[in-house]
């Protein structure tokens, strides 16, 4: 009897609830989690070293002289101020357009029937299709006709009127989520006297919050991360952190020149410690957004999956 009890435990009723196979799957989840964060915490520790830890083959994990100097300089070299400032003005900008644009749009397919409906859809999705790089140099020649280059008219104007980086998975998330508001809602607050624009944000906008806070966060890191497209449209006028990054070691050896810091070479000079230190003030930003957002992110994905039922 104590035997079986025990072997109940070890190996459960189903072979799926017992300890032993929790604890397989922990480790395997353990095991996951732990590839995924490695180069992160590889970073972090790295950023941490001086030079004489970094060229140690002995010294892996734990630095034996944590220094900070790697961040003082790199946060020179990067000018973090004014470009955290560029940051935040190009992503929290076009972040608004795009999704209240967005949130329009959505609304519009999902509540209304029009002609070539469908055919609009469909070019809606191709259009999702189309890696984005394949069209920056026709995008370029447009809005270089349209004068809006170098200035945020490049990124605002065309999320206004949907085409905006990768809106289209925006506008498809909200078509959903007003796609599954009831009817009955609408024509009761029609009955009631109110306008599209009242039932609009009286109604349906309530109701799909999931759907603005899910959209929201993410287009605000495509926008934080998004290099390519910002070199290309925003020129020197608006130096965002990650446009900084890829400059880095550039601007670094412009501010430390070899042999100002002690170090015989620029290749010394520039080293991997100083390297991660600025990309993780680069991302910094956004892993600070994330841990106050994650609960509302998390139960914006439960809702979104919800809706898409």
């Amino acid at each position: 009897m104590k035997q079986s009890r025990i072997k109940r435990k070890l190996f459960g009723r189903y072979g799926n609830d017992g300890l032993i196979f929790k604890l397989v799957l922990y480790l395997f989840f353990i095991g996951i989690s732990f590839i995924f964060l490695y180069p992160i915490l590889q970073m972090i520790v790295t950023s941490f070293m001086t030079l004489s830890d970094l060229v140690d083959p002995t010294t892996i994990w734990i630095p034996k002289q944590f220094t900070f100097k790697n961040y003082i300089r790199a946060f020179e070299a990067l000018n973090v101020l004014k470009a955290l400032k560029d940051s935040f003005i190009v992503t929290l900008s076009s972040t608004a357009i795009i999704v209240v644009s967005s949130a329009f749009i959505g609304y519009g397919f999902a509540s209304y029937d029009f002609p070539f409906k469908k055919i609009m859809m469909g070019i809606l999705v191709a259009m999702f299709l189309i890696p984005t790089i394949l069209m920056s140099i026709p995008t370029y020649v447009i809005y270089q006709r349209l004068n809006i280059l170098n200035s945020l008219k490049a990124f605002i104007y065309p999320a206004m009127l949907g085409f905006g980086f990768r809106q289209t998975i925006f506008i498809l998330i909200f078509y959903q989520f007003f796609k599954d508001i009831p009817i009955e809602l609408r024509e009761a607050a029609t009955i009631d006297g109110a306008s599209e624009l009242k039932i609009f944000f009286k109604v349906c906008v309530p109701l799909a919050l999931p759907a603005f806070l899910i959209t929201s966060l993410y287009a605000f890191v495509w926008y934080w991360n998004e290099t390519g497209l910002a070199l290309l449209y925003l020129s020197e006028k608006y130096t965002t952190l990650p446009m900084a990054v890829l400059g880095f070691r550039t601007l670094y050896e412009l501010l430390y020149p070899a042999g100002t810091v002690g170090l015989e070479g620029a290749s010394e000079t520039f080293n991997q410690g100083v390297q991660f230190a600025g990309t993780m003030i680069s991302i910094l930003p956004l892993l600070i957004i994330y841990f106050v957002a994650q609960k509302w992110f998390i139960e914006g994905i439960d809702r979104t999956g919800i809706a898409g039922d």
